[in-house]
This record gives C-alpha cells, sequence and structure tokens, in this order.
C-alpha cells in the first residue's frame, strides 16, 4: 500500500515540476510575443488606463486627456489642434503614434525607464510611472504668425534659431484636428478615411515630410560653393556668362525672368536671380564640388530626425554637365523640404556652420523634474566663415534693392533670397513660391531666426506666383515676431510694483550720506 502511495506522489511531483516548468517557459521565454500579440488587450487596456503626458509650448500644455468611460479609458485631447498639429502628430488608440506623440512615446505614456525614481524600479513593483511632458522649443506667437500668413493655402513655414538650431514654428497648411483621431469606433474610421481621400492631403507634414523643387533659393548653394571653390573671387566682377546661355551639349535656351544678367556679377545675380549666372557657375564648379557643397547643407542626408524623422532632401550623385545646370539653380531632380531650406538660411546666418535641428527642449516627469535635455550640436560646417560673411552681404543686398524688398523690416538687417521653382510634367504646374531669409535685430550681437517659406497656391495665376510676392511676406511677419521676442529676452520690463504697507524710512541727521535702499 504504501508503494503505492509513493508512486501516486512521485507522479504528483513530476505533473507539478512539469507545470512550473510550463509556467517558466510562457512567463520567461513567451512573454515577449504575448505581449505583442494583436489578441492580447491586457497590454492596450494597461496603456490607456491613465492619462497621457503632455506636449507643453511656451510654457503651456498643447495637449490633454479625456476620461471616455471605456475600457479604453483615457483618450487623447488637442488645444488648438490644427495649429499644433504638424508638431505634435496623433495618439490615436486605433491607429497608433505620429511624430512627436511617437518619438516620445515612452516619456508621453509612462513607460520610459527613466522615469522611476530607482533603476528596475517598474519592473520590481509590476508598476508604471504617470506620463511624462515633452517641453517643445517652438513659440507660440511664431506658430501663430505662420499659420495666420499661409490662411488654409497648401505650404509650409519653418523657422529656426541660427545659433542653436532650435526649431521656433513648424506650420503645414492646411491642416487638421489630431483630436477626432483619438479615441475608437465608427466615427474615427470615418474621420481617418476623410483625411486621408482629400485633395488638399492635411495630414501631409508639408514642413518636415514633403519636397519641392527649391528653385532660386537653391541659389545660395551654389553661390557658397563657387566661393569656396573660388571659381568666384571677387563678386562684384563679372562672372563671363552670356544671355542667353545653352545647356551644355543641347540647343536649350536656360531663360531668365531678370533683365540684365548677360556676364552678371554673382552679386547682382543673388540680387535680380539670374538663373544663366548660377547655372554657370555650378558647371564650373563641377559635379563633385556641387554634391560636396550640396551635402555639407544637409542634402542627400537619411538619417536627419528632430526627433520625428525628416524626408531626404535631395541632390543627384551623378548627372550630366545640363542637369548640373539645371541642379544648380534648384531644378532638375533637386529637391528640399522647408526644413532643409531653412537651414540653409540659417548657415548663412551662423557664420557658416548649421546648428543641428531640434523640437524638443526636454523632457520630464509629471512632478516636473528633468529626466533629458537636449544640447546643442553642431550638425555641419556648410562653408567657410568667409563665405558666409560674403553670402550675408549679397542676402541683406536682395531684401534691400532687390527681389526680396517685401521682407524688409525697419531696425533689423534681413537677408534673404526669392525663388519660384517650376514642376509638372514640362513645368506645366502651378509654380511654387519659395523665400528662404534670416534676420538679426540692429542692436543684436547675432540673427534671432532664420525662416523658410513654400507656398502651393493651386488657384492662382502662373504669372501672380513670386517667392517676393508670396512668401517672402509671411516670412517678414514670423520674423518680425521672432525679433519682438528676442527683444524682450534682452530688454525684459521692470516688474510693477507689489502693493504694500508704506515704509517710513528713518530721518538721517543733516549732512548725512543717503544710501538708496539694496545698493
Amino acid at each position: 500500500m504504501v508503494r503505492y502511495i509513493r508512486r501516486a506522489a512521485a507522479l504528483c511531483l513530476v505533473l507539478l515540476v512539469a507545470l512550473l516548468v510550463n509556467a517558466a517557459r510562457v512567463m520567461v521565454f513567451e512573454a515577449d510575443s504575448l505581449d505583442d500579440d494583436p489578441a492580447n488587450r491586457r497590454i492596450a487596456i494597461e496603456r490607456y488606463a491613465k492619462p497621457r503626458g503632455e506636449i507643453v509650448v511656451d510654457g503651456k500644455p498643447v495637449t490633454g486627456s479625456r476620461d471616455s468611460g471605456q475600457q479604453l479609458r483615457w483618450e487623447r485631447t488637442y488645444r488648438q489642434g490644427p495649429l499644433y498639429a504638424p508638431l505634435t502628430g496623433y495618439a490615436s488608440q486605433t491607429y497608433g503614434t505620429t511624430l512627436v506623440e511617437h518619438a516620445e512615446d515612452g516619456i508621453l505614456a509612462g513607460t520610459d525607464p527613466m522615469l522611476a525614481p530607482l533603476p528596475l524600479w517598474d519592473d520590481l513593483t509590476r508598476g508604471r510611472q504617470p506620463g511624462g511632458d515633452v517641453v517643445t522649443t517652438i513659440r507660440a506667437s511664431l506658430q501663430e504668425a505662420a499659420f495666420r500668413g499661409l490662411d488654409g493655402k497648401r505650404g509650409a513655414v519653418v523657422a529656426v534659431e541660427p545659433s542653436s538650431g532650435r526649431i521656433l514654428a513648424l506650420v503645414s497648411s492646411p491642416s487638421y484636428d489630431p483630436g477626432v483621431l483619438s479615441g475608437t469606433g465608427q466615427g474615427v474610421k470615418d474621420a481617418w478615411r476623410r483625411l486621408n481621400t482629400s485633395p488638399n492631403q492635411p495630414m501631409l507634414n508639408r514642413a518636415l515630410r514633403q519636397t519641392y523643387p527649391p528653385g532660386s533659393t537653391f541659389k545660395i548653394v551654389t553661390a557658397a560653393a563657387a566661393l569656396d571653390e573660388e571659381v568666384v573671387r571677387d563678386v562684384d566682377a563679372p562672372t563671363d556668362t552670356p544671355d542667353p546661355f545653352v545647356l551644355p551639349g543641347t540647343r536649350q535656351v536656360l531663360p531668365n525672368e531678370a533683365t540684365g544678367c548677360g556676364d552678371a556679377s554673382l552679386a547682382s545675380a543673388i540680387q535680380w536671380s539670374c538663373n544663366t549666372v548660377m547655372a554657370g557657375l555650378g558647371v564650373k564648379v563641377g559635379l563633385a564640388g556641387m554634391v560636396d557643397a550640396a551635402e555639407r547643407f544637409g542634402f542627400n542626408d537619411t538619417g536627419l530626425r528632430v526627433p520625428s524623422w525628416v524626408a531626404k532632401s535631395n541632390f543627384d550623385r551623378e548627372m550630366s554637365p545640363d542637369q548640373l545646370a539645371l541642379s544648380s539653380i534648384g531644378q532638375f531632380d533637386t529637391t528640399a523640404t522647408p526644413l532643409q531650406m531653412a537651414m540653409v538660411a540659417a548657415a548663412v546666418a551662423n557664420n557658416g556652420e548649421i546648428a543641428h535641428p531640434y523640437l524638443v527642449d526636454r523632457t520630464t516627469t509629471s512632478r516636473g523634474t528633468t529626466v533629458n535635455r537636449t544640447g546643442r550640436r553642431s550638425y555641419r560646417q556648410a562653408m567657410s566663415p568667409a563665405t558666409a560673411m560674403r553670402l550675408q552681404r549679397l542676402m541683406v543686398r536682395a531684401v534691400e534693392e532687390g527681389t526680396g524688398t517685401n521682407a524688409a523690416i525697419p531696425g533689423a538687417r534681413v537677408g534673404g533670397k526669392t525663388g519660384t521653382a517650376q514642376h509638372g510634367f514640362g513645368n506645366t504646374g502651378t509654380p511654387y513660391a519659395w523665400f528662404i531669409a534670416w534676420a538679426q535685430a540692429d542692436d543684436a550681437a547675432q540673427p534671432a531666426v532664420a525662416v523658410a517659406v513654400v507656398v502651393e497656391d493651386a488657384e492662382a495665376s502662373r504669372t501672380d506666383i513670386s517667392g517676393g510676392g508670396s512668401a517672402a511676406p509671411i516670412a517678414k511677419a514670423v520674423m518680425e515676431e521672432a525679433l519682438r521676442l528676442e527683444a524682450e529676452a534682452r530688454n525684459p520690463r521692470p516688474a510693477p510694483p507689489v502693493p504694500g504697507p508704506s515704509l517710513r524710512l528713518p530721518v538721517r541727521p543733516s549732512g548725512s550720506r543717503s544710501v538708496p535702499p539694496g545698493r
């Protein structure tokens, strides 16, 4: 009898060990695959069991959370959603996350280990911290000025601080309200379908993810290459470029919108945007030199993050001489994001160096303790400081006496370059209007802002499209606001006196020296 009991006990022990081994297999070896299984709703329920952290602009949150009362409890809300959508992106229980909502998801959702008070704290307690906050570099008044300037037209505006790389404004138009995608249900699916089928593509981030032919704004890159390669030594000397100019190896004549471009100097070519001069200089620099120059500005970089990913701006590495001539004036296959062209303007303003652009100033816990702060990083040395100084003078002349006069600001030194980019089959599409610029107050030590504006106005007549007419006024409004904020920061207004009881000072003996309080 005892023998049978021992056998039964041994069998039970074997079964118990088998259960423990299987439990260990599930918890240790299969945990990740089970967590990632779409049928496992526990992860989603836990993810939305607490409010999400906030995205902050100028000290105020532009996001929020709403208790839906559903199984996936907390839904994302957005304040002034269309204004900040190109920055925030969306956080949807149905369609996931994009832009800053995606790039900083760990902080916002409370899953980043850096939010825990001690290492491995969340693993030991099996808990999760409240969502942290993401403090952006965006200035609200600049964002609003850019948004008003586009006024619903298709296009984008990017403004950066040249010395630091801080992105001060990031606008894409037309925009959308990310809040309509936050929850679940048929309404969210209908909104998704409506936004994705709209011919205006409101969910396309034109500032970071759309590339355009940069047109004549690219001539700044070509001018930098010509000066650095010493193809041009004197910016006021004739360039020996004929008008009309026949593209090398072809019979095609390259036209000019401006007059007086025959044998014009580099200074005149920038001031009046002469195609022939800049195309000829690009050919003289040569393919290798132009590719090298463009890539120093950031073209062909597939790894740029701000922290959201940025589309690659393109400058072909293999071209025939006629294609190189067209590429040197921002046509052929040359394309750029508005961010890229803002970086071109910033390079000129910042003595040839491009600071790495970034959108997130710092991340914090829900209580405001800093988790991580973005430091200034150098991105590229686009040109020599001497070349940058010469281009500064040429861009200032273009605003004071050339094609960019609509961007002039009293009391400030403004440098700019217009562009009208052809596109479409046979260049039959309505041109894109471009303007890139930078601005420095007369009493400031360095430029406050660099900006790029592109406008796709499909409703306008081709003859009414120009960078100086369509894009420069928008850039001017943004730069004026940046200069105002910088002036306030340099010369803060004294705080108003705090009302309080009157203070009776002691009477000093005659002849004594009175010393003001606080000295």
